[in-house]
């Protein structure tokens, strides 16, 4: 059974353990994400998407698409790659994180069947890719370090066509997965910086330390990198964790990496965990979007929040505006072809190829 569907494939990262059972029968260890989940016979890791059967690892999800749609690269949100492109972008079931407020928990939160498995080939996806007039991809939705080993297969044939190859990811994928990733074909990275260290133990059980280190491996490796804080009253909002986080992007990235600041509104289990009730006010975005600028970064933006004078693009010189957005859509583009500001010529770090709108007043 397992050979014979599509979406169950054998796992590239994992290790047999020493230990057996008593019919030889081997536990392993998952090395796709930083839980390095020991997994029995049988049973599944933490994210429910891979499973051992007889000693081995196996994905039970690969190129099963839960949902797949053509979206302006700005949704992701990636402000400074390709302004106005699209990217094909999908997901599948599944999460390494446990974060109550999950804003696609319907599918984050779903185990992967393959029995109702909805497969969609590299190369048909590819070919999706062109059909919808995309310039790239996006591997998004759920957590996609999850489709590992799919995305490694998908990125080198959009690599081949033409196309650029995006992860929205909360980072927390091993070194190992990292570089395999990087090798294949990934191009951009906008991780989900969830908050400091206790609130990422507390509400995703996870070691933020270990996803600065990967930001910080994948920008080394010529990975272009935005970052996204969901800003929530009570867990994320207090100054010294919002300072924190903007001069470790300054470190670790640089002044010029992009900061999105965005606004929550609660979903999932987010009342069951006390958490705050309503929509994140507007003032304490503007207060992360000045703690951002008071630590230097040069281009910090407020998101979900449409027709904020923040959500645009302003030359960190001189102040001009040079990209203009509403939502997703870009209003207007004043960078020049060589990348820099039209009124004082500061130069620009902004991925313009695919823009197709360059110099649109």
């Amino acid at each position: 059974m397992l050979r014979e569907n599509p979406c169950i494939k054998e796992a590239l990262l994992y290790e047999q353990l020493e230990s057996e059972f008593e019919d030889g029968k081997k536990k392993v260890r998952c090395r796709t994400c930083e839980r390095f989940c020991e997994i029995n016979i049988g049973k599944s890791g933490f994210c429910k998407t891979r499973m051992n059967s007889d000693g081995k690892l196996y994905t039970l999800e690969y190129g099963d698409i839960s949902s797949i749609s053509a979206n302006p690269i700005e949704k992701k949100p990636f402000f400074h790659l390709f302004p106005g492109s699209k990217a094909l972008t999908v997901g599948s079931y599944g999460c390494n994180f446990s974060c109550p407020w999950c804003q696609n928990w319907d599918i984050s939160k779903s185990v992967p069947n393959p029995a109702r498995c909805n497969y969609v080939s590299p190369e048909k996806l590819v070919r999706i890719v062109k059909e919808k007039g995309c310039q790239g991809t996006s591997i998004s939705f759920n957590e996609p370090t999850l489709l590992f080993e799919y995305s490694l297969d998908v990125f080198e044939l959009a690599k081949k066509g033409g196309y650029y190859n995006t992860y929205v990811t909360n980072g927390y994928m091993s070194t190992e997965a990292l570089k395999l990733l990087v090798e294949h074909g990934l191009d951009a990275m906008n991780v989900d910086v969830k908050g400091c260290e206790e609130a990422v133990r507390k509400y995703c059980g996870a070691d933020v330390g270990k996803v600065w280190r990967n930001i910080k491996e994948a920008k080394r490796k010529g990975v272009h990198i935005e970052i996204t804080t969901l800003i929530i009253p009570g867990v994320n909002e207090d100054e010294e964790c919002l300072r924190s986080i903007a001069s470790r992007i300054r470190k670790d990235t640089g002044e010029n990496t992009p900061w999105h600041v965005t606004q929550y509104y609660p979903a999932y289990r987010a009342l069951d965990f006390g958490l705050y009730k309503g929509r994140t006010p507007v003032e304490i975005l503007e207060r992360a979007w000045e703690i951002g600028k008071e630590e230097g970064l040069d281009y910090v933006y407020i998101g979900n929040v449409p027709g904020h004078p923040y959500e645009n693009t302003y030359c960190p010189h001189c102040g001009a505006l040079l990209i203009k957005r509403y939502g997703f859509d870009v209003v207007s583009y004043r960078i020049t072809t060589e990348n820099k500001c039209p009124e004082c010529g500061e130069c620009i770090p902004i991925c313009s190829k695919f823009g197709g709108i360059l110099n649109k007043q």
